[in-house]
């Protein structure tokens, strides 16, 4: 989703927004990611976890985790001057999917988050992206105490397409959110002109 304002006289074009989606597996840190980097307060729907949500949600390696996102997360950051990427992060159980289709509509593209103690849970968005040929980067989110592990191996481990960028990144920092979200727009915009130029040859 672009969202664009041209001066009606000039017709210069003003500050773009673009939608951004961040997902992953349950318990990845996509909330995190979306509060770090969000200059605004960030938009939540976590609600507890209850005792039946512990009988089908997977808190292997998450164990600490007391909360859960039932809607979605929203922020928005300024990535320089023009340009806002809003970032809406999806849940990550399977009984809330039914929300993806409608919050991946115009998106320009997508962050999948992984953790490499529970990569899989990472396999059921890398394969939504891929059937609706959205653009995504996969950020490995470094948890203290994991195994590390380099771009390559994450890159062979979920059989992505050789272009696919791999980032290491820590999702509680800013700093490292944002060069996350520079990789996507740049690697989004990279395929949006490659099928752009296909369609009209």
């Amino acid at each position: 989703m672009v969202f664009e304002h041209s001066d009606a006289e000039g017709g210069d074009t003003g500050p773009l927004a673009l939608k951004i989606l961040v997902a992953g597996g349950f318990g990845v840190g996509k909330t995190t990611l979306v509060g770090a980097v969000s200059e605004i307060r960030p938009l939540r729907t976590e609600e507890q976890l209850s005792e039946v949500g512990l009988l089908v949600d997977d808190t292997d390696c998450v164990d600490r985790k007391v909360t859960t996102t039932v809607a979605m997360d929203f922020g928005r950051i300024t990535i320089r001057s023009g340009l806002s990427l809003y970032l809406f992060g999806t849940p990550g159980q399977d009984r809330f999917w039914f929300l993806w289709d409608e919050l991946a509509q115009g998106a320009l593209g997508a962050v999948v988050l992984a953790d490499t103690r529970r990569l899989a849970d990472c396999f059921p968005a890398v394969d939504y992206f891929e059937h609706r040929r959205i653009p995504f980067v996969v950020a490995v989110n470094r948890f203290t105490g994991a195994r590390r592990y380099d771009a390559e191996d994450v890159l062979r481990a979920l059989d992505l397409d050789r272009g696919t960028p791999v980032v290491l990144c820590d999702a509680r920092d800013r700093a490292s959110g944002k060069e996350v979200l520079i990789r996507l727009v740049e690697y989004a915009g990279r395929m949006h002109t490659a099928r752009l130029l296909d369609s009209v040859r």
